[in-house]
């Protein structure tokens, strides 16, 4: 069921589906919640899944084209404290791990466990960030679709792009028309973003980490670094899968969050 809130007098907009322990996915960069077709379909009889659009993606209003990584926290609790809820599990993909990063930095008592796919805790380093420059003067040269056709197929791994072209394309054509506005104001506010690996090393509860052996956004060897800081991590390395695992991988890390949300939530 599609529900909103007013935050800061615009609205954000998210989807809640079934009954059990509740369970937030993140999407990230240029994407909206229906990037989570496949996991919504394969968790909702059990959990309780609340799935956000983030503000300036797809129905939700930007709120603040200025806001940092950090700000992007407290959409999350007001629609938790909206929903009435206490404790949740936070999974963010890409982007949306920074932001599940920065909230368990800012509200560590509402999770209950962890998930970062294809994300990092590293702060960009300035290869990254020169990069990210080049996408945004890129984009507003022009505009976000020549921008999502040139970027999207370095996200899929060279089997999809050989064996499934196809969502390659769809996913383009659903982001195409993304307000450029909001794809700058995530790059600046990710290149500004803090190193947050003590995180993993304060975090008491259950971290998952799902990685991509072809990712070139968030080199695999980043996330082997960082799995073995927590003081319990499930670990799930995808297979002929870059940065999209939850199409590209979707059967067997669907399981894998599976046996994760079945651990962490009865801690």
């Amino acid at each position: 069921m599609e529900k909103n809130i007013l935050y800061n007098g615009r609205k954000i907009f998210y989807e809640e589906y079934g009954n059990g322990y509740p369970v937030m996915l993140l999407h990230g960069f240029a994407e909206d919640r229906t990037i989570w077709k496949e996991q919504i379909n394969h968790l909702k009889n059990n959990y309780q899944l609340i799935i956000p659009d983030i503000p300036g993606s797809g129905k939700s209003e930007v709120t603040d084209y200025n806001a940092s990584i950090d700000d992007h926290a407290n959409w999350i609790k007001a629609i938790l404290d909206t929903v009435k809820i206490k404790q949740c599990i936070l999974i963010g993909h890409s982007m949306g791990g920074y932001i599940a990063l920065a909230f368990a930095t800012k509200y560590a008592d509402y999770l209950k466990g962890l998930g970062l796919f294809h994300s990092t805790t590293y702060p960009d380093s300035e290869e990254k960030k020169e990069t990210r420059r080049k996408s945004i003067a890129f984009i507003r040269q022009y505009g976000a679709a020549p921008f999502i056709e040139q970027s999207t197929p370095n996200l899929f791994s060279e089997k999809s792009k050989k064996e499934n072209a196809q969502i390659i394309t769809d996913s383009i054509n659903r982001y195409s028309n993304f307000d450029p506005l909001s794809l700058i104001s995530y790059y600046e506010a990710m290149i500004q973003r803090p190193d947050r690996t003590h995180v993993l090393s304060s975090f008491t509860n259950p971290v998952m980490f799902i990685m991509g052996e072809e990712d070139k956004a968030v080199p695999i060897q980043h996330s082997l670094e960082q799995c073995h800081i927590p003081q319990s991590s499930f670990i799930h390395i995808a297979e002929n899968t870059a940065h999209m695992g939850m199409i590209e991988d979707r059967v067997p890390s669907n399981v894998f969050i599976e046996n994760y949300l079945n651990h962490a939530s009865k801690i």
